[in-house]
């Protein structure tokens, strides 16, 4: 009873704003655990499709994933533990499957019909049918607890500050209302083209794959794997998705969700697993296009096997330059201190490399910067841990960039203290390196300090009046062109940077950031003829579906009509 007590006074005394993860309540006794879960939810009760509190998931009382196949929810032979990210404490068990275990998952891809589930010439029905569903589910997540529940669940399984953790689930409410009622049959909206005769007429359709796949990284548990796997199924496709198996129970219950509104529970199959088991279910299920957002690495392995039927929105090292005209500076700094750490820099759309004119120098932005990143904290989360990087890794990747001539430490650079963040995972100050424009030319200096460092850390770089064109020649030689930011009310400059780069979703004007995409506009990579994308029709038409043209001729033939040989 002490300990409840406890328990129950800490939780008083907690930012209500924050709701940070438990990182000193986890090794109290399960029933106080339990009780300081009901104390929390307070007003918020569980949703009824839930079958996971994101309150109560601790090592005595873990949260339980399920795969799902044909419409039937399962376990595999094995599982796997997911560990609390600020505790090391395992706080879910999930399936792991095995290659043994993949074969109704190949069978129901590879048997998919070519046609799909539904087309603009068959099962048609199904177009009202999910602009139904998208709206029933839009309408459920508009209430307080389902809201409270995928923001309090993307909190624990990736720490992020509870402004960030809820915008996953109101980004992806606001694309079920885009898409409701009569909007997935607009998708697959068609044109027609006159004949050279009575009778003849040409019609263009938009027409599924068949069986297809989503994988999806760890970063946005909820918005990425949902849109992109609803966007498939809108087109009519049949989809098996795989997000990374230390978030995948939020889609889980997302897929539960969608089900509980009337989504058919076969048009998904949902697999936890490992990479190589997911890879081997696309290239045995013989995955006639797969969506994945990820490493490039990955990304160009699945392109390899899956002979190029892939769309991709792979790594990001992303630039913002701050052209000549400084104005509204402390607004500046602080875009640029999201655009790099919130979230502790885990966006594929993160800044990783900030150009900086003289006149912005003059301006003391880099100062503005380095205060703003200062008053980042775990208590609020506005920095946390580090999924993919150890803190090891991350100081080696800092000393390799010092190591460029005249490269200096602009701010950070040292382990957060005071936490129990596993070793595992990274912990480390919002940090920046300074490199001089000069120094970037040397094709091994340039290489290090592009090497996309999924974390809170980027690359500051000077440069003068004079310079644009070596600043666009490193734009342009970098790998990767997902977003960019050119902070500057200068319309020659901007047209000038514009024109000259490729980076696929950039922002332009004295308020461009890099981060923080909407649902109302596309996000996704330029400058490949793989490059997938998310959020509007046009991505969803680009990424899911192909064109097909049927030439009807239905005559009359002329009462006189003579066929010549030719």
């Amino acid at each position: 009873s002490q300990q409840r007590a406890v328990a129950g006074q800490w939780f008083h005394r907690m930012p209500a704003a924050s709701m940070m993860p438990f990182r000193g309540v986890a090794r109290i006794w399960s029933p106080a655990r339990q009780l300081l879960a009901v104390q929390v939810r307070g007003k918020h009760a569980l949703p009824s499709w839930a079958t996971v509190d994101p309150d109560a998931m601790c090592s005595s009382s873990p949260g339980i994933g399920r795969n799902l196949c044909g419409g039937e929810w399962s376990d595999a032979a094995k599982t796997m533990d997911v560990i609390d990210p600020m505790n090391g404490e395992v706080m879910i068990k999930v399936p792991d499957t095995d290659f043994s275990e993949i074969g109704p998952y190949v069978e129901r891809m590879k048997n998919c019909p070519r046609s799909g589930l539904h087309n603009p010439l068959k099962n048609p029905e199904r177009y009202n049918l999910l602009g139904e569903v998208c709206a029933k589910a839009a309408q459920e997540m508009r209430k307080p607890e389902v809201k409270y529940f995928y923001a309090r669940l993307i909190q624990r399984l990736t720490p992020k500050s509870w402004v960030q953790a809820n915008a996953e689930p109101t980004i992806t409410r606001k694309f079920l209302e885009n898409y409701s009622c009569d909007q997935v049959r607009y998708l697959a909206k068609s044109f027609g083209v006159s004949g050279d005769h009575t009778g003849q007429n040409s019609t263009g359709i938009r027409m599924p794959f068949g069986g297809c796949g989503v994988v999806t990284p760890f970063n946005f548990p909820l918005e990425i794997p949902a849109l992109q796997t609803l966007s498939g199924v809108f087109m009519g496709n049949q989809i098996t998705t795989k997000v990374d198996e230390k978030v995948q129970l939020c889609v889980e219950q997302f897929l539960r969700m969608m089900h509980h509104v009337g989504l058919p529970k076969t048009d998904v199959d949902l697999i936890y697993s490992r990479g190589p088991v997911m890879n081997q279910i696309l290239v045995d299920g013989n995955a006639r296009m797969t969506l994945f957002t990820g490493s490039q690495h990955v990304a160009e392995k699945l392109c390899s096997d899956l002979k190029g039927k892939v769309k991709l929105e792979d790594a990001g090292f992303d630039w913002k330059v701050l052209g000549p005209d400084p104005m509204d500076v402390e607004y500046v700094a602080w875009q640029s201190d999201q655009d790099a750490y919130a979230f502790s820099g885990q966006k594929c759309s993160a800044q990783s490399m900030l150009f900086v004119h003289e006149n912005w120098n003059k301006e003391g932005i880099v100062e503005k910067l380095a205060e703003a990143a200062s008053k980042r904290n775990l208590k609020d989360l506005t920095i946390g841990p580090v999924m993919t990087w150890s803190t090891k890794r991350f100081m080696a990747h800092v000393e390799a960039c010092l190591k460029i001539p005249g490269a200096t430490l602009a701010f950070g650079g040292k382990p957060l203290t005071g936490h129990t963040i596993p070793e595992v995972y990274g912990a480390v100050e919002p940090t920046a390196v300074r490199i001089p424009i000069e120094s970037l030319k040397d094709p091994e200096c340039f290489k290090v300090a592009i090497s996309e460092l999924f974390g809170p850390f980027q690359v500051i770089v000077d440069w003068k009046e004079g310079q644009l064109p070596l600043v666009l020649q490193m734009l342009n030689g970098m790998e990767n062109h997902l977003t960019a930011g050119v902070v500057s009310n200068d319309i020659r400059f901007l047209q000038h940077v514009l024109g000259n780069t490729i980076s696929g979703t950039t922002y332009a004007g004295i308020r461009a950031r890099t981060a923080g995409a909407p649902q109302q506009h596309w996000f996704g990579p330029s400058g490949d003829p793989r490059a997938g994308g998310i959020h509007t029709p046009e991505a969803i038409k680009l990424c899911w579906s192909s064109h097909r043209e049927i030439v009807y001729d239905f005559g009359p033939v002329a009462a006189d009509w003579k066929g010549t040989q030719s």
